[in-house]
C-alpha cells in the first residue's frame, strides 16, 4: 500500500499555509514550521534554491519553501521577489503610485516552490505564473499583494478562496508539484 507524502512547509504564514493546504490535503500531507530564513538577494530561482537548502539543513529533513513574486511588466518584473519588502515599506497605494507614470499596469504573479527530500540534495522547482494587472486595493487587505491584483475582473481578495485555489500561481505551481510526486509513487 502506497503511502501519502509528507512535507514540511516552511512559513511563518498563515495565509499561506492555509491556502498550501487547502490545495495539497489530502493527496500530500501538509507539516509545517515556522523558521526565520534568511533570504539571498537574486533571482526568484536562485533565492527558493537558497531557502530550501538552508531550511532542509535546519529541519534535516524533507522541506518545502516558497517564493512569491509580483512582477509589474513596465519595471522589467521589478519588484519580483523583493515584493514582501515593499509591501511592508510602501503597502498596496505605494505599489500603485510605482505605475503611475505608466500606462502598461500589467504583472505576473510568480510562485515558485523548492523542495528537497533533506541536506544535500538538490532543490527541485516548481513554479507557477498568472498574468494580471495591478489596480487600486479592493476587497479584504487580510493576505499580501491580494487587494490590488486582479485577474479576470476580480481582483485575488475579491474571490471566492475555492476559485483562487483553482487558478492562482500558487495552484498553478502546486499542481506541478502534485504531478511531480505522483510520477514518483508510480516509479
Amino acid at each position: 500500500m502506497a503511502t501519502t507524502p509528507v512535507v514540511n512547509f516552511i512559513t511563518g504564514n498563515a495565509g499561506k499555509l492555509r491556502e498550501v493546504k487547502a490545495i495539497l490535503e489530502p493527496a500530500i500531507t501538509v507539516l509545517n514550521e515556522s523558521i526565520d530564513i534568511e533570504e539571498l538577494q537574486g533571482t526568484v530561482e536562485e533565492v527558493t534554491k537558497a531557502k530550501c537548502r538552508k531550511a532542509a539543513e535546519t529541519i534535516n529533513g524533507p522541506v518545502l519553501v516558497e517564493d512569491t513574486c509580483l512582477c509589474f511588466k513596465a519595471l522589467n518584473d521589478l519588484p519580483g521577489p523583493y515584493v514582501k519588502w515593499f509591501m511592508q515599506s510602501i503597502g498596496h497605494q505605494g505599489l500603485n503610485n510605482l505605475l503611475a507614470a505608466y500606462e502598461d499596469k500589467s504583472a505576473d504573479a510568480v510562485c515558485t516552490f523548492g523542495y528537497s527530500p533533506g541536506p544535500g540534495h538538490e532543490p527541485i522547482l516548481f513554479q507557477g505564473r498568472t498574468r494580471g494587472k495591478i489596480v487600486p486595493p479592493r476587497g479584504p487587505n487580510d493576505f499580501g499583494w491580494d487587494p490590488i491584483f486582479e485577474y479576470e475582473g476580480q481582483t485575488y481578495a475579491e474571490m471566492d478562496k475555492d476559485k483562487k485555489n483553482q487558478i492562482s500561481h500558487r495552484a498553478k505551481a502546486l499542481k506541478k508539484l502534485q504531478d511531480w510526486f505522483a510520477q514518483q509513487k508510480a516509479n
